[in-house]
């Protein structure tokens, strides 16, 4: 357990999905998450999709950053989790990138993604479209650069069957 200093997530970590903008239908998080589920056991790295309503007056580096960090997202010693953040109603977008994947997910990949895999469907009015191909180019990323052994993140069994 920590010190009681750490921070209190503005959303609270529920699964490898968390759509608290209510952006996803249930097929498509049900989905989203077992292929979240397949590449972390796969490639090790964990990624997380979050939604939020608002970014309560933050930034969304801040917000995402906050997000991540009092998660756990990711290997506590790779420091490997990546964080997939969209904020509708503010209309903000972001991955988050854990320090010990920045050389294989760049700012240049991550603004790549955003701007022509995830934004082009969004703008269809397809946000739910936009964030699965966002999450099959994180993971198609992550099978060219795995993190093994098994990460040790703070998902345990109980979340993922609540998932």
């Amino acid at each position: 357990m920590g010190n009681g200093n750490e921070p209190k997530p503005a959303l609270e970590l529920t699964g490898r999905v968390v759509d608290a903008a209510d952006l996803l239908d249930p097929a498509t998080e049900s989905r989203i998450s077992e292929k979240l589920l397949q590449a972390e056991r796969d490639y090790g790295q964990q990624l997380v999709v979050a939604t939020t309503p608002s970014l309560n007056d933050m930034t969304i580096e801040e917000y995402s950053f906050d997000l991540a960090t009092a998660w756990k997202i990711g290997d506590k010693n790779r420091n490997d989790g990546l964080l997939l953040l969209v904020a509708p109603e503010d209309k903000q977008l972001r991955i988050e990138v854990g320090r010990g994947l920045e050389k294989s997910f760049t700012d240049q990949f991550a603004g790549e993604v955003i701007r022509n895999v995830i934004l082009p469907r969004m703008r269809k009015e397809d946000l739910s479209g936009g964030i699965e191909q966002g999450v099959d180019s994180l993971i198609a990323k992550m099978k060219s650069v795995p993190s093994r052994p098994v990460n040790d993140n703070q998902l345990d069994q109980s979340k993922e069957e609540a998932a």
